[in-house]
């Protein structure tokens, strides 16, 4: 007597084949810059962020402002918690910047002319650094405001008295 069979299994995980193409798609054959040497990864983004500071005028500016941070926060003596919130913060600002700088170039390089849903994706990766930027005001304000007036409170005072 033949036993029944046993029901087939269908795989947990069955990729899409969309997903398989994705996955067999091998970067060195359509980038003309294959980095092979950790080193030269690091010059190129040495390079990226020397170009953002030479070339993009609110990078000059966010560089100023993370600088006041960094020097405020060594004056009021933040916890660690504080410093991790804060650095955390001037980092996710500063991968939105460059993030909005690459999908400029790409768009620019994509779309010389002047295209309605060029200006979309230039728009999109600008709001996105607004967002960030806002963002960052609020929890610096948050996080330096109290220590700050405190430290300021008898000068204000003073000036007040006058």
């Amino acid at each position: 007597m033949n036993e029944p069979e046993a029901p087939s299994r269908r795989p947990l995980l069955r990729w899409h084949p969309d997903t398989l193409e994705t996955l067999a798609t091998r970067p060195e054959h359509y980038s003309p810059i294959i980095s092979t040497s950790r080193l030269r990864s690091f010059r190129y983004a040495l390079a990226g962020w020397l170009y953002m500071l030479r070339y993009q005028k609110n990078t000059r500016i966010q560089a100023f402002f993370s600088i006041t941070v960094f020097l405020l926060g060594l004056w009021l003596g933040l916890s660690p918690v504080e410093w991790a919130i804060l650095l955390l913060t001037i980092t996710i600002n500063w991968m939105a910047e460059f993030v909005n700088a690459a999908i400029e170039a790409a768009v620019n390089l994509a779309s010389p002319g002047l295209h309605p849903m060029a200006r979309v994706g230039k728009d999109v990766g600008a709001a996105a650094v607004l967002l960030t930027s806002v963002a960052a005001a609020i929890i610096g304000s948050l996080i330096l405001g109290p220590p700050l007036l405190t430290r300021l409170e008898p000068v204000i005072i003073s000036l007040l008295r006058r």
